[in-house]
Formats: structure tokens, C-alpha cells, sequence
């Protein structure tokens, strides 16, 4: 399996896209290689997904130091610098985001005096080293998900954590996916996900064209889904874990965790470590992005669904409660509460 949704081109002077906000029905590839291209692309969701978001940023920083020309190394230094800070300001919630825009900044730092040559050379291994461990991540998240599931149980989803957010496999549907490879038969129901319907547009997409049974359901009807006991567990990935567990994810996964927990159903978050924030201590230093109030009463409708004097009030995400997290899964194991020993624990040789 390989990575289709970011891609750098073979001359370095682009990152190909499949732009997510024109899925299911069409596949639209778009290629980015100024700082608005990157820019606009994060924020209008065209690449979405905390690892997605962040392989896509680091190789646009790469794309664009390449179309520097011969210049001095502090000249290119300060402007990427600028760059970065400027596609870092697109989304504030997920980590992965500023983590690698950080790795591929530092790579040129640390060949400071060499020329920008090897500056520009070190910044495309990073970039692309970023990706290849994403991969390693979601298959290893993957394959730790598989040991907290039977064959046919039902799992519900809520937005996207797929390969579309990733490289490939995906975090939270990564179980799922890889478990059909290997002759699991599972049953998706999937949250279709408000206000911007990844679940229904992209999480629906990517398992029936796996041909994993897939059920669309709103937001809403998470409730009697459990009820009726046709889910045997939550899986959702994230855009940012705080030191104590804590985690940021799209909205209305926070309203998942409580419903699970009054019916007794595990709630597991997938995530590589590139999303957990040992800096961040509890979910309540976590930045909530807030988007355009039209998202809400005019996207995918023909007229408004809303008079136009109607204020709306739109984050992005919310935080689910450390407590109501069951285990958060990741590429070197699985943590359980309490978080900040288990998390700390598994991570302390690279935190």
C-alpha cells in the first residue's frame, strides 16, 4: 500500500493532492507549490487529518525553499522561517501540524554552514521521513487494534482516520482495514459527522471501497446504535493528546465518549505519537479551532437552512475527557488510564 493522498513530486517543486473536499463523487488531484497553495489547502480541508496535514505542510516547506534560488544562508533561513510560522497559522488545534514543520526547519538548521544545498537536501529526506514513519505507525496502531477486537463486531466511527488522513491504513479505521486483509469481517457504523460530514463523505468512501459492511448513521443516532447493542466498540483517532489524556478530536466525539460510557461500551483512541503534547497538560490548554458559521447553514444545501440573522457557533473540535477514554492506541502500545503514567512511560526516551 502506498500513499496516494500526499504526494511530492519527483522534481521537488510540488505536493500533489487528492483534494477531500470533492470526494466521493469526484477525484480531483491538486497540485500546491506557493505558501497560499498550502495554506488554503489546510484550511479549506482540501488535506485533512492531524498526519496528513503535517506530511503535506512539511513538504510544502520543502517545495518552497527549493524555489528560493541562490540565495545566502540566513536570507534562506529567515524565509523559511516565515513560511513555516505562516502555513503553521492555517490550523492551531492538531500537533502534528507545527511537530513537522518543526523537524523539517531544524533539518535545514542543523546543516547551517554547509551551503543551502545540503540545507535543501536535508529538508527532503525529513520530509519524506516523515511519511515512511507514518506508515510504520499506522500499520503497527493497526495491528495493536486488532488484539482488542473479535471478528464480527461492530465498531463505531466518528470522522475520518483513514488513509485519506494519513499515509496508509489510517489510526482509527487502520483496525479495520487491516483486519479485512486478514479475513476479519466487521461492521462500520459511521457517524456521518458535522458540521463538514467527513464521516459520511470520506470514512463511508474508504470502507465500502475496502468492502468492509458499512452503515451511515447521524451524529444522533449514536445513542440507540449502542442501545440496541450493535456496537462493541468506539474507534476514533485525534488531533492532539494532552499529557494527561485528554483529547482533541472533531466535534462531537467528546458526545461519543459519554454514550459509550453510560452503555458500557469501550472507546479507544487511535494515534501516532506525533499527536501527543507532553507540553500541553490537560485538554483545557488545547486551542479550539472555530470555523465559518456558513459551514453550518449553507454548506451542501441549496438555499440556507437558517435565516440569515441566526448566529451560529462552530468549533472544530472538542475534548474528550481522559476518564471516558477506555485506551489510547498507539504505535509502541496500548496506554490506559491513568494517562499520565502510562503515556509518560511509553514515551519518556523520546519526551
Amino acid at each position: 500500500m502506498k500513499p496516494e493522498n500526499v504526494v511530492l513530486s519527483d522534481d521537488g517543486k510540488s505536493v500533489v493532492i487528492i483534494d477531500q473536499t470533492q470526494l466521493p463523487n469526484r477525484t480531483v488531484h491538486l497540485s500546491l507549490s506557493v505558501p497560499e497553495d498550502f495554506y488554503s489547502a489546510i484550511y479549506e480541508l482540501k488535506v485533512r487529518g492531524a498526519p496528513a496535514i503535517g506530511i503535506c505542510a512539511g513538504m510544502g516547506l520543502y517545495v518552497i525553499a527549493n524555489s528560493f534560488g541562490d540565495t545566502d544562508e540566513e536570507l534562506f533561513l529567515s524565509k523559511m522561517h516565515n513560511v513555516s510560522v505562516y502555513i503553521n497559522s492555517s490550523r492551531p488545534t492538531a500537533v502534528n501540524l507545527k511537530h513537522a514543520l518543526d523537524r523539517v526547519e531544524n533539518a535545514a538548521y542543523i546543516n547551517r554552514g554547509n551551503g543551502t544545498e545540503a540545507m535543501l537536501s536535508a529538508m527532503k529526506s525529513e520530509c519524506i521521513a516523515i511519511q515512511d514513519e507514518d506508515i510504520e505507525m499506522c500499520r503497527a496502531i493497526s495491528e495493536y487494534g486488532l488484539t482488542l477486537v473479535k471478528d464480527g463486531d461492530g465498531i463505531l466511527t466518528h470522522c475520518n482516520a483513514g488513509p485519506l488522513a494519513t499515509s496508509c491504513y489510517g489510526t482509527g479505521l487502520g483496525t479495520l482495514l487491516l483486519g479485512k486483509e486478514k479475513g476479519y469481517t466487521f461492521h462500520a457504523f459511521t457517524d456521518e459527522t458535522r458540521p463538514l460530514l467527513q464521516g459520511a463523505r470520506l470514512t463511508a468512501y474508504e470502507l465500502d471501497k475496502a468492502g468492509i459492511d458499512v452503515t451511515l448513521i447521524c451524529d444522533n443516532m449514536a445513542s440507540i446504535v449502542m442501545k440496541q447493542g450493535k456496537i462493541n466498540a468506539c474507534f476514533v483517532g485525534c488531533d492532539r493528546v494532552a499529557a494527561n489524556g485528554d483529547t482533541a478530536n472533531k466535534i462531537g466525539t467528546s458526545g461519543v465518549a459519554v454514550l459509550a460510557k453510560h452503555y458500557g461500551v469501550p472507546f479507544y483512541v487511535f494515534c501516532p505519537s506525533s499527536t501527543i503534547d507532553t507540553n500541553c497538560k490537560t485538554g483545557a490548554d488545547i486551542v479550539i479551532e472555530e470555523r465559518e458559521p456558513d459551514e453550518i447553514k449553507t454548506k451542501f444545501y441549496t438555499e440556507p437552512m437558517a435565516p440569515a440573522s441566526v448566529k451560529c457557533y462552530n468549533p472544530s473540535f472538542d475534548v474528550t475527557d481522559a476518564e471516558l477514554i477506555t485506551a489510547i492506541v498507539t504505535e509502541r502500545g496500548i496506554c490506559r488510564y491513568p494517562y499520565t503514567e502510562s503515556l509518560a512511560e511509553l514515551f519518556k526516551d523520546i519526551r
